[in-house]
């Protein structure tokens, strides 16, 4: 019992917590957990944060350029993108496809349904 308290004290330390900003998401029937590289918040209003830093919309490609290039494992790169309900869609359509432009997988981030 020590040793896994040991592991479990060990993996609560070192595990990374996501952060995400208090708003509504889109609901979804889906149960799959995804990983969380890069965390892409977008809010109604235009305003966009990478990893909790605000980003110009149009730097978002070059920003995840320089993040995949000091990846460990390039191959699974996960961008989660996270936008509020009434978050015009163009915005999340132009942050997948800037996931898509440097090799990563998105993903885009729901609360269950109630």
């Amino acid at each position: 019992t020590d040793v896994i308290f040991l592991l479990l004290l060990f993996f609560m330390l070192t595990s990374t917590l996501v952060k995400i900003e208090p708003f509504k998401l889109p609901e979804s029937d889906s149960k799959t957990v995804a990983p969380v590289d890069v965390i892409l918040t977008i809010e109604k209003n235009g305003d966009h944060k990478l990893n909790n830093e605000p980003i110009d919309p149009t730097a978002v490609a070059r920003a995840l350029s320089a993040i995949v290039l000091n990846a460990e494992d390039k191959s699974e790169a996960t961008l989660t993108i996270v936008a509020e309900i009434g978050t015009p869609f163009i915005m999340v359509v132009d942050a997948m496809e800037a996931a898509a432009s440097n090799k990563y997988k998105a993903i885009l981030a729901t609360q269950p349904k109630s």
